[in-house]
């Protein structure tokens, strides 16, 4: 048939174009798309992309502990509540330093201030140095407690001195006690002959002046140092090891604290960290410091103005009577005064016995 018949030409024709075809497809193309033939876009074979699947974040086995450095470091800044009391007790510490250097600094631009600051001296009291001095103390430690307060969101009663008890009943009953104590050990001293009385020194006048001058100072000596050692001090630390653990540490802290004092011994030193010991017992049978802040303020009225011997080994002006301590020191207390007799402790252990049976320990209910 006509339309069967190929030549030689066609099959030689054909085979070119495949030939061609072949060595299109097997040549790589050209980098440019609009340069690559039409034949080796037919061929081309396109590649997909390796998809990695994303990996699960590994969890630590159960039972396995995490890594410590960061728990460490959180641990030792960070409570279940927040800051440990350690540190919230450090910067408060910090802030009343500060406040205190602020205030006497800004009170010494005065002239006339900074003269009479510099003419003071504390191995003799008197009621203007001590008015003084306590003054820029109580009023950093109530700016100090004010600002952890609000840091802390909590109440002055947490610290000991809830407002309503505020020079009430406890107080009064802690000025009966605190001068009942200083009486019973001063006639303990005079029953061994180391203590006289003398006559009185002052015309009713001065007498009533002093008296009143003394009553504040003291007052406020008492209120900045239970207010401070047993009140936010206390309160603090014992969240962080215990309530009496943290009354033993401030009580040696208090005990130290009076070693800078003229005249100031080893029993002396004693005595105070005893006293303070007392003061926290009085904390923890009325919840309070009211009763420990009368008892202090009374203690150091007698001895100052009443019975007119040195107090942590400090005398001073505008004593009632004239009064005298003679004998050894063990028992009058040498320079210390009565705090150095070797009877004060005595005197700590009766008063701690009278404090148990005035304020009994609350029962609990089994």
């Amino acid at each position: 048939m006509k339309g069967d018949r190929r030549d030689d030409g066609y099959l030689e024709r054909r085979l070119k174009i495949l030939t061609a075809a072949i060595g299109a497809r097997n040549r790589t193309p050209p980098k440019c798309k609009m340069c690559r033939p039409a034949i080796g876009r037919e061929f081309s074979v396109s590649r997909r992309p390796t998809i990695t699947p994303p990996t699960e974040p590994q969890l630590p086995v159960r039972g396995e502990d995490p890594p410590t450095t960061d728990r460490a470091d959180s641990r030792l800044f960070l409570g279940p509540d927040g800051v440990r009391p350690i540190w919230r007790l450090v910067a408060a510490v910090a802030f009343y330093v500060v406040l205190i250097f602020a205030i006497e600094a800004l009170l010494a631009i005065d002239p006339a201030i900074w003269a009479w600051m510099r003419s003071q001296s504390w191995a003799l009291l008197t009621p203007g140095l001590l008015l003084f001095e306590e003054s820029i103390r109580v009023a950093a430690a109530l700016a100090t407690a004010t600002w952890m307060r609000r840091l802390e969101n909590r109440s002055f009663a947490d610290y000991g001195l809830p407002s309503w008890q505020a020079f009430g009943k406890k107080f009064w009953q802690g000025v009966g006690y605190g001068f009942a104590l200083l009486s019973l050990l001063i006639g303990l001293i005079a029953a061994f002959h180391g203590f006289s009385l003398g006559r009185v020194a002052l015309d009713p006048a001065a007498a009533v002046r002093y008296a009143l001058l003394y009553a504040l100072a003291f007052l406020l000596v008492g209120f900045f140092e239970e207010a401070t050692f047993r009140g936010y001090l206390q309160a603090t630390l014992a969240e962080e090891i215990g309530f009496w653990p943290a009354a033993i540490v401030l009580a040696f802290g208090f005990g130290l604290l009076h070693i800078r004092n003229p005249g100031e011994a080893t029993a002396g030193l004693l005595l105070a960290g005893c006293f303070g010991l007392l003061a926290a017992f009085s904390l923890r049978r009325t919840g309070a410091i009211w009763f420990a802040i009368g008892m202090h303020a009374a203690w150091d009225w007698g001895e100052t103005f009443f019975y007119g011997v040195p107090d942590s080994g400090a005398a001073a002006v505008g004593h009632w009577t004239t009064a005298s301590l003679h004998g050894p020191a063990w028992l009058t207390g040498g320079s210390v005064g009565p705090e150095g007799s070797a009877l004060v402790f005595v005197v700590m252990a009766a008063g701690a016995v009278g404090l148990h049976f005035l304020f009994p320990a609350a029962r609990r209910n089994r």
